[in-house]
C-alpha cells in the first residue's frame, strides 16, 4: 500500500500539503484534512471552529481545495490521502473522484467525536451506522481509488473487527484504527480483515510502533508529533527493523 510502512495522520485545520511535504522523507503515506464536504458537515464544522477554537478548513470549495493540495503533491515521494467527513454519500463519491485523478487514498472520516459532527450524521456516528459507513466504502471504490476508512475504538455499542469485516467486504482497501486505549483491539481487527491495518494513539518511538506491529498492523501513523522529524525518524527506523527481521524470519 505504500513504504515505509509510516503514516501522517491527518490533523483538522493543520494537514495540508505544506504539512506533508515538510517530513515528506520520514513517511511513506500522509492523509490531509480532515475536510467537510456536504452542508451539513460544513455547518458542524463551522461551529466548533466558533465554539470550540479548532483549526478546520473551510474553504469556499472543498473540491477544488482538494485538487489543489494533491496537485502539489504530485511529485512526493510518499502517496497522499484526503480525509473526508460527508452525512451523505454522494459527495464522498466526488472527492474520491479528485483523490483518483493523483494516485490518491480517499479516507472515510468514521473517526471525529465532536458532538457537532456527530449531530451531522458525520464521525463516529458511522461507526453505529454500518450500513450507511459501507455504502460510503462502495460509492468511493466504484471511482477506483484506494479508500481507507479512519475509525476509534471504545464506541459504545461497537464490535470493531466485525465492522472492520463488513468495510472490507464492501471495499475498504485500509482499516485505519485510532486504538485509543484499547491496543489490543488491533490484533483483533487485524484478525477479522484482509485488509491493510494502519495503527494509530501515541506512536512515538520504537516500543509504541512495535507493539502495534506485534498486533498484527501492517503500518503505523503517528498523529500530534507528525511535524516532529525526529519522531518520525525514530518510528521510521523501528518499523523498517521489525519488517526485516520478520522478513529474515519468515
Amino acid at each position: 500500500m505504500f513504504t515505509p510502512r509510516i503514516a501522517l495522520a491527518s490533523l483538522s485545520g493543520e494537514s495540508d500539503a505544506a504539512w506533508a511535504r515538510a517530513v515528506e522523507d520520514h513517511a511513506g503515506a500522509a492523509f490531509l484534512g480532515g475536510i467537510a464536504l456536504d452542508d451539513a458537515a460544513r455547518d458542524a464544522a463551522r461551529e466548533i471552529v466558533r465554539d470550540r477554537d479548532r483549526n478546520e478548513f473551510l474553504p469556499t470549495d472543498p473540491y477544488a481545495f482538494m485538487d489543489e493540495q494533491l496537485a502539489a503533491l504530485d511529485d512526493a515521494p510518499l502517496r497522499p490521502g484526503f480525509n473526508v467527513r460527508s452525512s451523505t454519500a454522494e459527495p464522498v463519491r466526488r472527492a474520491a473522484a479528485i483523490c483518483a485523478d493523483h494516485d490518491a487514498v480517499i479516507e472515510i472520516n468514521a473517526h471525529c467525536r465532536q458532538a457537532e459532527l456527530c449531530d451531522a450524521g458525520c464521525g463516529q456516528t458511522l461507526l453505529r451506522d454500518a450500513d450507511r459507513l459501507c455504502t460510503y466504502v462502495r460509492t468511493a471504490s466504484e471511482t477506483g481509488t484506494a479508500v481507507s476508512v479512519k475509525v476509534r475504538t471504545e464506541v459504545a455499542g461497537v464490535d470493531l473487527p466485525t465492522t472492520a469485516r463488513r468495510l472490507d467486504e464492501a471495499g475498504a482497501d485500509i482499516v485505519h484504527v485510532d486504538a485509543m486505549d484499547s491496543e489490543g483491539v488491533v490484533a483483533d481487527i487485524a484478525d477479522a480483515t484482509d485488509a491493510f491495518v494502519v495503527a494509530n494513539n501515541g506512536v512515538r518511538d520504537r516500543e509504541t510502533a512495535v507493539e502495534y506491529l506485534e498486533y498484527g498492523a501492517d503500518a503505523v501513523s503517528v498523529g500530534r508529533p507528525s511535524d516532529d522529524s525526529e519522531v518520525l525518524s525514530r518510528v521510521r527506523t523501528a518499523v523498517e527493523d521489525w519488517f526485516s527481521a520478520s522478513a529474515v524470519q519468515s
